[in-house]
């Protein structure tokens, strides 16, 4: 099984090139979508939070508010890590279901969407690793114009996040969506092209049809050893 890690930065377009896999028939784990699952009312994860931060960011309906958590995270980098570290074993847990449901199901390639890849050390289970990168100013520009939210809040939503620039220097393909959704999906195309070649050896014994040809060997091998053990008892 291939498990190729996309992850790149806020409004870099990570989640647009996530959309393209999937448009092309290739499932994705959303480690943002398993977040939420995380954070949705009376979870571990949400009980953890509340207790961590108080009654003060929940909305009315008792579920987590999502931007006011962000807005008291995103400005203490204390607090962002303290929030990470709560909720990460919840997280990779979740991944790692996703993951096996889609390996019983015979996926060979699936792609892992996570943000934070490289800091929560997921990068190791992955190969090749896709980076979306942006230079800063324009992951700004285009964070004002989606959310609305003022520059401070922007600059501290970016500036928490490990640098996209580091983040390249890490990858395996780095996609740059500088310009506009055709040299996108342009780029698009040839990475497609690259995750979607044959399996190696390796990644074909991680797919279910690699264990199941191997348990299909040991069972016939054993069934063997146990005919010529039979004829060699009948013998004497």
């Amino acid at each position: 099984m291939r498990i190729v890690g996309l992850t790149g930065g806020i409004a870099s377009g990570k989640s647009t090139v996530s959309n393209l896999f999937k448009s092309h028939d290739v499932p994705v784990v959303d480690a943002d979508l398993v977040a939420r699952e995380v954070l949705r009312k009376g979870s571990g994860g949400w009980k953890k939070v509340v207790a961590a931060f108080g009654e003060e960011i929940l909305l009315e309906n008792g579920e987590v508010n999502r931007p006011r958590l962000g807005q008291i995270v995103f400005s203490d980098p204390d607090k962002r890590q303290f929030l990470n570290r709560l909720l990460a074993p919840y997280i990779s847990r979740g991944i790692f279901w996703e993951v096996l449901k889609l390996w019983v199901k015979g996926y060979k390639v699936i792609v892992l969407d996570v943000p934070l890849l490289f800091e929560a050390k997921m990068d190791r289970f992955t190969k090749p690793i896709i980076v979306v990168w942006v230079d800063p100013e324009t992951q700004i520009q285009r964070l004002l114009a989606r959310d609305k939210s003022g520059e401070e809040d922007a600059r501290n939503r970016v500036n928490a996040q490990m640098p996209l620039d580091v983040k390249r220097g890490k990858a395996d393909i780095v996609i740059d969506n500088t310009g506009s959704f055709d040299d996108l999906s342009q780029q698009f195309k040839n990475v497609f092209g690259e995750v979607s070649k044959a399996l190696t050896w390796t990644e074909f014994w991680r797919s279910r049809q690699g264990v199941f040809t191997i348990l299909a060997s040991v069972t016939s091998g054993v069934v063997l050893l146990i005919k010529a053990f039979n004829n060699h008892t009948n013998i004497l």
